[in-house]
């Protein structure tokens, strides 16, 4: 643990949806830092019941704001008063409309990006953080002074868990099984992982999330003659359990900022195939921790997918690789320690 952080007051500010995987990290950060018992903590986040809840349950002090557009000042005002009411340290915004909304102030101002955001919410703080190198790079080269970005990467939900009934679903058991999640949007490049499970015949494949680009998904299901094989989901909680239960996890993704479900699958012993979109092509060694195949090209894909499916020491390797990687690199216990190591070096100025 860091030294000098006892007396650290620190401000944690998300305007996040009802349900995300930041929102989701947000939450464990937050948690992970409060049983360390080193700094005192308070979080400003949307009303969302359940996420104020979680906060709550696991010892954070948290309270929900609207954090509305130019017409809600009322709301804007009730948040900055509430910030300098509770007399932080350190501020640490996440995204854009937590970092627009919140002003300098008589504390350190933290930025933390999770992809590569729109860096003019942003020019006001006084040190930024990446939660990937390639995110770092982004920051620099978008002027801020590369001396005050940071690297400090996730960690995954470690709770342990049971995996599901193979026939969850109603899927056969006797099936090869992948599985895919995140928003259904056009950066996850679900509809090249469809293309690709055109050419691995027997594979099953559980698709958890929801997004603007569910229908169309569901509509290429139809024309590729999928549906007997693709499981829509829906947005779960238990994606872990899910991990657990798969043969394969897939991420197609075109842009991804880290791919926390990458480090989730190491966690819980899932292989992973991804493509190499700026997260995940950093953090896997092909054939290694992970197979890595181009972005947007479903053939490649395809045949890493169906190489794995008939490799079963293949697929214990690079389980047992991911999961050791994970928890040497990117644990709670590692991360949480960097927070807290970076906290204590604004506080002493070094």
């Amino acid at each position: 643990m860091a030294a000098n952080t006892e007396s650290l007051r620190i401000a944690q500010a998300l305007a996040g949806a009802q349900q995300g995987g930041a929102e989701n990290f947000f939450a464990r950060l937050a948690t992970g830092l409060q049983q360390t018992g080193a700094i005192t903590q308070k979080a400003f986040i949307r009303g969302h019941d359940h996420r104020l809840r979680s906060l709550r349950n696991g010892g954070v002090t948290a309270e929900g704001f609207r954090f509305g557009g130019p017409l809600h000042q009322i709301d804007r005002f009730r948040f900055r008063r509430a910030l300098r009411a509770f007399r932080p340290d350190i501020v640490l915004t996440w995204m854009s409309r937590a970092s627009k909304l919140t002003p300098k102030g008589d504390y350190t101002l933290v930025s933390r990006l999770g992809h590569y955001y729109n860096l003019k919410y942003y020019r006001h703080s006084d040190y930024w953080l990446g939660i990937s190198r390639g995110i770092c790079d982004h920051l620099v080269r978008g002027g801020m002074p590369a001396e005050r970005v940071f690297l400090i990467p996730n960690f995954a939900d470690e709770a342990e868990v049971e995996p599901l009934p193979r026939d969850s679903f109603d899927t056969p058991t006797d099936r090869p099984l992948l599985l895919a999640a995140g928003r259904l949007h056009t950066n996850k490049g679900f509809d090249t992982l469809l293309q690709a499970l055109e050419k691995v015949p027997d594979a099953i494949l559980w698709l958890a999330g929801t997004g603007p680009e569910e229908e169309s998904l569901k509509a290429m299901c139809r024309e590729l003659g999928l549906d007997e094989r693709v499981r829509f989901l829906g947005w779960r909680e238990d994606v872990t359990a899910l991990m657990r239960t798969a043969d394969l996890f897939i991420c197609p993704s075109r842009h991804e900022g880290l791919g926390s479900v990458i480090m989730e699958a190491w966690a819980h012993g899932c292989p992973v195939v991804a493509t190499d979109s700026q997260g995940p092509g950093e953090l896997i060694e092909s054939g290694v921790t992970g197979v890595v195949t181009p972005v947007d090209q479903p053939g490649p894909l395809a045949d890493a997918i169906a190489g794995l499916v008939s490799d079963e020491a293949g697929r214990r390797q690079l389980s047992e690789a991911g999961r050791s990687h994970y928890w040497s690199r990117f644990s709670r216990a590692v991360v949480v320690g960097q927070y807290l190591e970076f906290f204590s070096g604004l506080k002493s100025g070094t």
